[in-house]
């Protein structure tokens, strides 16, 4: 089986749409995160606009820790698939693109003079991130340069101060940084934590005044399923197309990147002329409200539930009866309804979403949705949660259920570093800050045997959710209940009661 080189890949070896002379364009773009969303979703579309002559932008990916895929890309030569496969307008469409625009893949950890090196060049233009929603966050910790500071706006503050230095703080040698972190005013927020390093650190006051003034921390909302690397399918795909590809990431047809921003600098990265869904806007907040709420906030409210059930896929969730009516219930009588949205608009996009999530083509694994779930339950359904409350007077059934399912996946062994929890099907890792872990764990350990303990303790730590969770009304005493069914009937059973409890108590009201 041929590797995937750009040797072979510009004699025409493989049938496949690509574009030549990435090595030779001017790294333009330095992007932090090496994830199977960015290299999907943002390097895909580059490398189309490269295609189109758009742009001439080169890639270069640093990962955001000391473990990642740099020396993978490094093996073949930074090329790697996009497969699209889905469903549109009632048609099965399939596309492959070699994405060819990454120019350099580097561990900063082990070379940071070389990411110095990136960051100070006068053709850097865009920073791009995508660090989960945990990793903007204000972290102390002391500026050491010529070595690679731990958090990631730390990573910005130093590499900027370098990048003033070196070029003199001139007004054109600002950046423009697109982050893909689900958070509310991504830009807004790294910009807040790179300047309070700045502060900390005793940097010159120009340097300060420079951020602010030449630099643009732009907020954006990103909308696309990327599932990965299609594992169960390689050695076909791999005899399909000719070639072996260990970095292939198979994603949805859909994508959407709207960005908050000037018009000019929409002109400088010309994405969406490139018949990419790229919509650059003075407002976002609509489009994150819709897509945070019911596609992301569908997945964290399900996800956890279906995986602890027994299911692998949102796939396999979609075809489950019980755990799609628990899904359906949820995201039609406890999501939408609070979306400030028009009507139709929000129910139609509830059922695309449901349409999306029912992809034949798409295995997205549970697993990797479960990633940091307490971050993303906080932001993505206690606001559908706290409207409802706030409509209702008390937490609803659904949205409850679904934290007390989280904190079952929580319940874990910690042990060697590695905290693990264990269902039916046997053992699961547990992904998430090293406090939550310790946090989780400690709640566990204390209450296992009491559903009504652990739900005050765990929902009242303000560490977890910057708020305590047990002032909301019935909220408190749903999680309790929810574990107490988990616990004596396990995940499948419980949901089944939920949802037939709720149908019950229709069709009396009817």
């Amino acid at each position: 089986m041929h590797s995937l080189t750009r040797d072979q890949l510009a004699g025409g070896a493989f049938d496949v749409a690509h574009t030549d002379g990435a090595p030779s364009l001017p790294v333009t773009i330095l992007q932090v995160g090496d994830g199977n969303f960015l290299r999907g979703f943002v390097d895909w579309m580059v490398d189309v606009a490269n295609s189109q002559g758009l742009t001439k932008a080169g890639v270069a990916i640093a990962q955001p820790l000391d473990q990642g895929i740099a020396s993978l890309l490094k093996a073949q030569d930074n090329l790697y698939t996009v497969l699209l496969r889905g469903i549109e307008n009632g048609r099965e469409v399939e596309s492959r693109r070699v994405v060819s625009c990454v120019s350099e893949a580097l561990n900063p950890y082990a070379d940071w003079a070389r990411m110095v090196e990136l960051a100070t060049s006068p053709t850097l233009r865009f920073f791009v991130s995508n660090t989960t929603e945990a990793g903007i966050a204000d972290r102390e910790e002391a500026y050491s340069p010529g070595t690679c500071p731990e958090s990631f706006p730390a990573k910005v503050a130093a590499l900027l101060h370098a990048r003033y230095k070196a070029l003199g703080g001139s007004a054109g040698s600002g950046l423009v940084f697109l982050p893909c972190e689900l958070i509310e005013a991504n830009g807004t927020n790294l910009k807040r934590v790179v300047l309070a390093h700045a502060r900390r650190w005793g940097l010159e006051a120009g340097f300060a005044d420079w951020i602010e003034t030449h630099n643009h921390f732009l907020n954006t909302l990103v909308d696309r399923i990327v599932p990965g690397y299609p594992k169960d399918e390689a050695t076909a795909l791999s005899a399909k197309w000719g070639y072996e590809d260990r970095l292939a990431v198979a994603a949805e047809p859909f994508h959407v990147w709207v960005i908050e921003g000037p018009a000019h600098l929409a002109d400088e990265l010309p994405l969406h002329k490139a018949g990419l869904n790229v919509v650059w806007t003075d407002d976002l907040q609509p489009y994150r409200t819709r897509k945070v709420r019911i596609l992301n906030g569908a997945h964290t409210a399900s996800a956890l539930a279906a995986y602890c059930a027994g299911l692998d896929t949102v796939k396999a969730m979609m075809d489950d009866a019980t755990v799609s009516a628990y899904l359906n219930r949820v995201m039609f009588e406890e999501i939408v309804l609070y979306v400030p949205l028009p009507e139709a608009e929000r129910q139609d996009y509830a059922r695309t979403i449901m349409e999306r999530f029912g992809n034949p083509y798409i295995r997205h694994e549970l697993i990797s949705i479960t990633l940091n779930s307490v971050s993303k339950w906080q932001v993505r359904v206690l606001p559908s949660l706290k409207d409802a409350v706030a409509r209702n007077g008390s937490a609803p059934a659904g949205l409850s259920f679904s934290l007390a399912a989280l904190l079952r996946f929580y319940r874990g062994r910690l042990a060697d570093g590695a905290y693990t929890g264990r269902r039916e099907a046997g053992s699961y890792p547990i992904s998430d800050d090293a406090e939550v872990i310790a946090a989780m764990s400690a709640a566990w350990t204390a209450h296992a045997d009491d559903p009504k303990a652990l739900a005050a303790a765990v929902l009242s730590d303000v560490r977890l959710w910057k708020e305590d969770l047990t002032a909301i009304p019935g909220l408190a005493v749903r999680v309790a209940d929810g574990l107490a069914a988990i616990e004596a009937k396990g995940m499948k059973a419980a949901l089944g009661d939920l949802v037939g409890a709720e149908l019950r108590a229709e069709l009396v009201g009817a």
